[in-house]
C-alpha cells in the first residue's frame, strides 16, 4: 500500500481496509509518536471543512510531520485562474502526500493521474469520501464488535451523500442488510446499489424512519445537502425530512448506535447527545486514529 492513492474506497481491498483498522487501533492507545519527522503533507481543500481536514492536520502533527496547504480555494493561485493540473503538479513538488477536498466530482481521479505523489480523496462533490468511510468502519467495529452481519439503517440524503455511497460500497463486502431511508428525490443512486445487488444481499427502501429503528444495529443520520440542490424550492420540500430524537430511540435495539458524518443541522436533536446510544462526536474522534493509520501506511513508515 506504499505510495498508492486513496480515491474510491473500492481501491483498497477488504484485507487492506481491514489493515488499516487494526492499525487505527494502536495509534488510539498510542496516539502521539515521531514517526513522520522530516515528511510534509498538503491539505487542499476547495470546498469547506472542518472535521476532515483538522482531523488529518492533528493525525500529521501528532506523528511529528509537517502540514502545509490551504483551507480556502480563494486564498490560492485558483482565484487568479490556475487549473487543477497546475496547482497539484506545482504542490507535488513540495510535499510526500496530498489530501484534496473538491466539489466537482472525479477530480480527485484526475489529481492522481497528474501528482507525482500520492493523493488522499477527502471527499470529491457527491461521488466518495473513503476515509470518512474508514473511520465509519471503525467505529462501527467498535460499537458493534464486528463488521459482518449487521443491519445498517442509512438516514435522509442518499442521493447526494459522498459518505453514504462510500460506507455502502464496503459494507457490502461484509454481509450487511441495508435500510434505506429517504424522500423520493433522494433515493440511493443506482449505481450504488448495484454494489448490493451484486453481493446478492438485501436491501429495502423505507420514507418512514421510525420502520427502521427496531430492526438497526446502526442509524447512520445524514444532513440534507443545501449546497447540491440547483433548485431551493426542493431543497426547502425535503430539508426537515427526517429528524431524530430521544423519545424515538426507546424502540431502539440495547446496543445501537447513531451515527452522523457531521456537521449536523437539526436532523439530530440535541437530546439524543446524552443518549447511550449516541456516538457521532467519538466517531469524529476515530477520525484521527484512521487517518493516522493512512497516511503512515501510505508513506511507508508502518
Amino acid at each position: 500500500m506504499k505510495n498508492r492513492s486513496l480515491i474510491s474506497i473500492s481501491d483498497f481491498t477488504r484485507e487492506e481496509s481491514l489493515r488499516i483498522l487494526d492499525l487505527a487501533e494502536e495509534f488510539e492507545k498510542q496516539p502521539t509518536q515521531n514517526i513522520l519527522d522530516g515528511f510534509v503533507i498538503a491539505t487542499l481543500f476547495f470546498e469547506p471543512s472542518t472535521r476532515t481536514r483538522l482531523s488529518f492536520e492533528s493525525a500529521v502533527n501528532r506523528l511529528g510531520g509537517k502540514v502545509i496547504g490551504f483551507s480556502d480555494a480563494s486564498s490560492s493561485s485558483v482565484q487568479k485562474g490556475e487549473s487543477l493540473h497546475d496547482t497539484i503538479k506545482t504542490v507535488s513538488n513540495y510535499c510526500d502526500l496530498i489530501v484534496m477536498r473538491h466539489p466537482r466530482e472525479g477530480s480527485a481521479r484526475y489529481a492522481s493521474q497528474v501528482a507525482s505523489v500520492p493523493i488522499i480523496n477527502a471527499g470529491d462533490g457527491a461521488n466518495q469520501h473513503p476515509t470518512q468511510c474508514l473511520l465509519d468502519m471503525y467505529s462501527i467495529r467498535k460499537t458493534q464488535g464486528r463488521l459482518d452481519n449487521l443491519h445498517i439503517a442509512f438516514v435522509g440524503d442518499l442521493k447526494y451523500g459522498r459518505t453514504v455511497h462510500s460506507l455502502v460500497i464496503a459494507m457490502s463486502l461484509h454481509n450487511t442488510t441495508f435500510h434505506l431511508v429517504s424522500p423520493a428525490e433522494l433515493k440511493l443512486p443506482s449505481s450504488v446499489k448495484m454494489h448490493i445487488k451484486n453481493k446478492n444481499l438485501q436491501y429495502r427502501q423505507y420514507t418512514d424512519l421510525n420502520e427502521v429503528i427496531p430492526l438497526a444495529d446502526i442509524i447512520y443520520m445524514t444532513r440534507i445537502q443545501k449546497e447540491r440542490f440547483s433548485d431551493p424550492i426542493e431543497y426547502e420540500r425535503v430539508k426537515n425530512a427526517y429528524i431524530l430524537n430521544n423519545t424515538m430511540l426507546c424502540k431502539a435495539k440495547p446496543g445501537m448506535k447513531v451515527l452522523h458524518p457531521l456537521p449536523r443541522v437539526n436532523e439530530i436533536s440535541t437530546d439524543v447527545d446524552d443518549s447511550s446510544s449516541a456516538y457521532y462526536f467519538q466517531q469524529a474522534l476515530n477520525g484521527v486514529y484512521v487517518r493516522q493509520a493512512l497516511v503512515a501506511t501510505i508513506l511507508g513508515v508502518k
